[in-house]
């Protein structure tokens, strides 16, 4: 039976890779996914069938690879970091409705919070909270909505897609909603390019971050709650064991 996977890259680079979502690239016929993501394991897995579509074609890229599997083939659609953390495995099952055809499997994957935590140290060992900056399919009153609950309830935030090139003002937005709850000293770091050349992480205060002109889209931004604070020059939040 044909079969497609929906696999979670991890953030790029072969070493942050699961070995079951290897074992399905290597096993599949045909490779689908936005073309930055394709490119990054083209080089991996020669021999197979490339497909790929431009960003906010994501219905277009899901449809191509429901009709590729329904041919017989065996498809992997690749996802950046998790495949169902703002991954397509979702839009899969929507397009896909209650038919049993094709068999489809989700494939995890690291994501950004994960990886991106991993370089600054241990800043999500507590509860924490994902959002999303981009207002592409989100209105910005339920992100500010989001933002507000999550400093509120003292939750370690991570922020994905802090800025992008229609909406440079996000994160200073985000910073400022974050700031009516929040102190001004309230540790954060920004990592940027995880897993990939130029790999970075750095620690800064929130009203700097708030400032901060050097965070683009290949950036993930964390915000640690009341008890974060840098122990041997890592971002880290303890839960509490040493006080039990």
């Amino acid at each position: 039976m044909s079969k497609l996977s929906i696999v979670g890259i991890g953030p790029g680079d072969y070493d942050n890779m699961t070995v079951r979502a290897d074992r399905v690239l290597r096993e599949c016929d045909t490779i689908i996914g936005y073309t930055v993501y394709v490119d990054l394991v083209k080089e991996r897995y020669p021999g197979k069938e490339f497909r790929s579509t431009p960003m906010t074609r994501e219905v277009d890229r899901c449809r191509m690879a429901l009709d590729a599997a329904r041919e017989g083939k065996q498809v992997a659609m690749v996802c950046s970091g998790d495949s169902g953390i703002y991954g397509m495995a979702a839009l899969i099952y929507e397009l896909r409705g209650e038919s049993a055809q094709p068999a489809v499997e989700v494939v995890p994957g690291l994501t950004a919070a994960c990886s991106g935590a991993a370089l600054l140290g241990a800043p999500l060992t507590h509860d924490f909270a994902v959002i999303s900056l981009s207002d592409y399919l989100t209105p910005w009153d339920k992100i500010e909505a989001r933002l507000e609950a999550a400093a509120t309830s003292d939750l370690t935030v991570v922020l994905y897609n802090p800025v992008s090139r229609t909406r440079p003002q996000h994160l200073k937005q985000a910073c400022e909603i974050l700031l009516r709850r929040l102190p001004a000293d309230r540790l954060c770091g920004v990592v940027r390019n995880i897993g990939r050349e130029g790999e970075s992480a750095r620690l800064l205060t929130l009203a700097a971050l708030r400032d901060d002109t050097e965070v683009d889209m290949f950036s993930t931004v964390f915000v640690g709650n009341a008890q974060t604070r840098v122990i041997g020059g890592k971002l880290v939040t303890p839960r509490g064991y040493r006080d039990v």
